[in-house]
């Protein structure tokens, strides 16, 4: 008895939350069931999805970029990586591992008032290049940095 009563309370308790994030305009259904770029995720290779998500496979190097992640990670499986990136009106920061099957490993659309600034844990199956790329100002932009990995994350 006291447990069904402590499962409604907090089932309560969280269905009031969100519908007081939902009336104040903080949780939207266009931000929570957001399209998601499919075809991207399901390239087999770096153009491909870069052509997938911009449109383009021109990227232009910049330093404005910062990449933060282990020179060797011992677990591919966990791999934390931070990208920053200096550039006025970012739209969007991903992250993908050139050497991955599918290389597109996460991809973030910014609001107009976000710092350009994502952190996340990516797989990667070998050592490879992971390559930032942000569109910004209706430009594109990428940075590299090799990761070496010790023990695959990808099924090795």
């Amino acid at each position: 008895m006291i447990q069904s009563r402590r499962t409604f309370l907090k089932g309560s308790m969280a269905g009031s939350a969100v519908a007081i994030a939902v009336g104040a305009g903080l949780l939207t259904p266009q931000s929570v069931l957001a399209a998601w770029p499919k075809a991207a995720f399901e390239a087999k290779g770096v153009d491909s999805a870069m052509s997938t998500l911009f449109g383009t496979t021109a990227a232009a190097a910049s330093s404005d970029i910062k990449i933060k992640a282990p020179d060797i990670a011992e677990n591919g499986a966990v791999v934390p990586v931070s990208v920053t990136a200096g550039h006025p009106g970012i739209e969007s920061i991903s992250i993908l591992a050139a050497a991955n099957a599918s290389p597109l490993c996460a991809s973030f659309d910014l609001g107009s008032s976000a710092e350009g600034f994502v952190s996340t844990r990516i797989k990667m199956g070998k050592t490879s290049q992971v390559i930032a790329v942000v569109k910004a100002g209706g430009k594109v932009y990428s940075a590299s940095k090799d990761v070496k990995v010790t023990i695959g994350g990808c099924g090795g």
